[in-house]
């Protein structure tokens, strides 16, 4: 018998609640179509989003969104950051003044602020990476910053990380 088995009244259990960092969508789930309201080439509205199991020391979260299918690598989609680690869902169609609630969002590369929906070329379906990072501080970066700039940012300050990959295909 193992010594926790031992210091464990009967009817209980040495059950630790899960407290992995988790991300989820309404709209889709993992490695499933993105539904083209969410595309270019539907309304362009960024899909609702949330997520759970924040790890202690949590000062902000970030996210971000690349295709890694796009013909010339990772392609930036979205990045948003300093979103307060007490907010647990973004809903759909998030603004690009989305600021009311903390957070501040970067500059996609289409070259606009805010949520940039998929747009693929035809053929294979493209993987959109949505990834969320837990970190222990805020990020100190301008409104519109890069997905690069959010990248290097994020160096040494992620405490955990989650992902969530839907698909598109034009």
């Amino acid at each position: 018998m193992a010594k926790e088995d031992l210091d464990t009244p009967i009817g209980q259990s040495h059950e630790v609640p899960d407290t992995r960092l988790t991300l989820s969508s309404a709209a889709f789930s993992r490695d499933t179509p993105i539904p083209r309201r969410y595309a270019m080439a539907g309304d362009n509205a960024s899909p609702p989003l949330a997520w759970a199991g924040v790890p202690a020391g949590t000062q902000s979260l970030a996210l971000m969104c690349v295709d890694p299918d796009a013909p010339g690598g990772n392609f930036t989609h979205w990045t948003l950051w300093n979103i307060p680690p007490t907010v647990t869902a973004l809903h759909e169609n998030i603004s690009v003044r989305g600021a009311s609630r903390g957070f501040v969002q970067g500059t996609n590369d289409f070259g606009k602020m805010g949520w940039g929906g998929p747009q693929p070329p035809k053929g294979s379906p493209h993987h959109y990476r949505f990834q969320l990072y837990a970190l222990d501080a805020p990020l100190h970066l301008a409104t519109g910053a890069s997905g690069e700039a959010f990248t290097k940012a994020l160096n040494g300050h992620v405490l955990a990380e989650a992902a969530l990959v839907g698909l598109y295909q034009s």
